[in-house]
């Protein structure tokens, strides 16, 4: 897979918003995420999304958490017998949408998220400007999570990480910037790092998301949708975007 590490794509001032993202993922999963353990374990399905109960609307019952089925009502291990009871039952489910964006599985997921969103996060905040690109972020987010609900809507395992976010970022890249130049590295060649145009670097991107297995683990469907809802909001609203900067000073590069 293609990495990007920077783009020839200045902009006018500084991403704070971006920055600031990005600062946040790192604090939650450094400093709150539990890592390893039964506590780890708790505090996924305690906060992260979960596609049943976004399907059925009300927090996992002991029952589907212990046996991993949507839907199951009792079920009976080791002699000991669960039910219906509310695993979490103070779990607001929707904001469990917007809190999965900040967690994480492991550093390599989270570094690699936010290099992504590093490289093409500058330019579509200053092109939103501040609270359209928080809202756009937010936005893509969910309906990354909806696109993984409606493919897997019976799963039991929680949703995590901020790819579906940043894939939206990346498709409204594609539409506003098809043109500025990636610097990418291809590990399958491992030396070879090269300029190449963002529609080939984000297009592939995009196209390898289907070849991912089943049962990798990857939410593919998520950054699929995440993709597909953040292109289609950029060329919705291309013409009353702000327009890049002229830049007569020192330019910021992403």
């Amino acid at each position: 897979m293609a990495i990007p590490l920077h783009d020839d794509n200045p902009t006018g001032q500084i991403p704070f918003l971006t920055i600031l993202l990005i600062a946040i993922n790192i604090f939650v999963f450094a400093l709150v995420q539990p890592h390893g353990g039964s506590s780890d374990f708790v505090f996924s399905y305690e906060h992260a999304v979960i596609p049943c109960e976004i399907r059925d609307q009300a927090p996992l019952s002991e029952a589907e958490l212990v046996s991993g089925e949507c839907g199951r009502s009792r079920v009976t291990i080791e002699g000991e017998t669960y039910g219906e009871r509310p695993f979490a039952s103070a779990k607001n489910i929707w904001l469990s949408m917007l809190a999965s964006i900040f967690l994480h599985g492991s550093w390599l997921h989270l570094l690699g998220n936010m290099l992504f969103l590093w490289v093409f996060g500058n330019n579509i905040e200053e092109r939103f400007g501040k609270v359209g690109f928080l809202a756009f972020f937010a936005a893509a987010g969910i309906a990354a999570t909806f696109a993984q609900v409606l493919v897997e809507p019976g799963s039991t395992i929680p949703i995590v990480g901020a790819s579906g976010a940043i894939a939206g970022v990346m498709g409204a890249y594609l539409v506003l910037f098809p043109r500025a130049r990636i610097l990418t590295w291809w590990p399958m060649f491992v030396i070879l790092v090269v300029y190449i145009p963002a529609a080939v670097v984000l297009g592939l991107w995009f196209l390898m998301q289907f070849a991912i297995e089943p049962n990798s683990g990857v939410a593919w469907a998520a950054h699929v949708g995440g993709f597909v809802f953040g292109a289609f909001i950029a060329l919705i609203l291309r013409s009353h975007l702000k327009p890049p900067p002229i830049l007569t000073e020192r330019p910021i590069a992403g």
